[in-house]
C-alpha cells in the first residue's frame, strides 16, 4: 500500500481494531452530541463519550492497540462537513503514527470536488483508506457515482471499508432519522469487487439481516474482508463464527466499533468463542498487519 509510512510496531502490540471513530474535534469548546447520545441509548451504553484523535490515541497506547480512525461524511444528507474532519484526523494521526492509521470519508455525492478531495488526501496527508457509510450516505455501493472514488482508491492500493446491516444511527427516532437500512445490503459489494479487483474491500459488522450474503461474497471475492465491530461477540451468528474459523480465518478482522463498544467488552467475549487457537492471532492482528502492509516499517521514515 502507498501512502503514510506507519510506525506501527506490530510486535509491540496485542491487537489492531479496524473501525474506530473519532467524534470530537480539537478545536471545539462545544459539542451537541444529540445523534450520537441516540446511539449510546442503542448500545446500552448512556451518554456516549466524545474523543478527539489524540485521546483516543492515548487510549489505544495505554492498551497497547493499533487502531484505524475515521469519520462520516454525509454532507448530501446532513448539510454539514463531519466535525472533526478529514484533515484533522489526518493531520494529527501522523502525530500518533504508532498506533493510528487514519482513513478518510468522502460521500460520494460530491462528485468531482469529492475525487480531487480524496486525492489530496491521499498524495498530500497520506490516508491508508476510505470509510463508506451506504445508509447515511444513501447510495447503494454499486451506484455508479462512487466509482470515480474507488478507482482512485484502486490506484493508489488503497482499502474501502463498506458499513453494512442495520445499524445504530437513528435507531429508534422517528423514521429512524431518515435512515434507509436497504442500501447496506453487503451483495451490493459484490459489485463493487467484480469493477474493482485491484481494490481490498472490508465489509463491516455482522451484516444483520444479510450475514450469508456477506459470507458469500469474502468467500467468492479474493480481496473482501469481514470486520467484526460493532456487535460483543457473543452475539455473532453461529455460521459468522464458523466461517471465522474454517474458509475465512484469514479475512476477518478485530474491529470494536469504538465508542460505542470498548475493546476490552468484544476482545473479554471474544475469549468465549469456540476458535481454533491458531485462528484467534490471525483475528486479532496478523490478518490487518498483512492487509495494511504493515510487517517490516515499524522504522520506516
Amino acid at each position: 500500500m502507498t501512502g503514510q509510512a506507519s510506525g506501527i510496531d506490530v510486535d509491540e502490540i496485542v491487537a489492531i481494531d479496524v473501525h474506530t471513530h473519532a467524534h470530537r474535534s480539537v478545536h471545539e469548546t462545544a459539542h451537541d452530541g444529540a445523534g450520537n447520545d441516540d446511539m449510546g441509548q442503542y448500545f446500552g451504553i448512556g451518554t456516549m463519550p466524545h474523543y478527539s484523535v489524540p485521546e483516543l490515541a492515548a487510549y489505544y497506547r495505554e492498551r497497547k492497540m493499533a487502531a484505524v480512525v475515521f469519520t462520516v461524511d454525509s454532507i448530501s444528507q446532513s448539510g454539514e462537513d463531519p466535525v472533526p474532519g478529514n484533515l484533522e484526523i489526518a493531520e494529527l494521526s501522523a502525530e500518533h503514527r504508532d498506533v493510528l492509521i487514519p482513513f478518510a470519508s468522502v460521500d460520494p455525492a460530491r462528485g468531482k470536488a469529492g475525487v480531487e478531495m480524496a486525492r489530496r488526501l491521499i498524495e498530500d496527508h497520506g490516508v491508508r483508506g476510505f470509510k463508506f457509510h451506504p445508509s447515511v450516505q444513501a447510495f447503494y455501493p454499486n451506484d455508479r457515482l462512487a466509482y470515480p472514488l474507488y478507482e482512485l482508491i484502486e490506484e493508489h492500493g488503497l482499502v474501502a471499508l463498506f458499513h453494512s446491516g442495520q445499524t445504530g444511527v437513528g435507531a429508534g427516532t422517528p423514521g429512524g432519522g431518515g435512515v434507509r437500512l436497504k442500501y447496506a445490503n453487503p451483495l451490493h459489494l459484490d459489485d463493487v469487487a467484480v469493477d474493482f479487483p485491484g481494490m481490498d474491500i472490508i465489509i463491516a459488522h455482522p451484516s444483520f439481516p444479510w450475514q450469508d450474503e456477506a459470507l458469500s461474497v469474502a468467500t467468492h471475492k479474493p480481496r473482501v474482508y469481514i470486520d467484526l465491530s460493532g456487535w460483543s461477540p457473543k452475539y455473532f451468528p453461529p455460521q459468522l463464527v464458523q466461517y471465522a474459523n474454517t474458509l475465512l480465518k484469514d479475512k476477518m478482522l478485530f474491529g470494536s466499533d469504538f465508542p460505542v463498544i470498548t475493546p476490552e467488552r468484544w476482545m473479554r467475549d471474544f475469549e468465549r468463542l469456540e476458535l481454533k487457537p491458531e485462528v484467534r492471532p490471525l483475528i486479532l492482528k496478523e490478518n490487518a498487519a498483512r492487509l495494511f502492509g504493515l510487517r517490516g516499517t515499524a522504522d520506516a521514515s
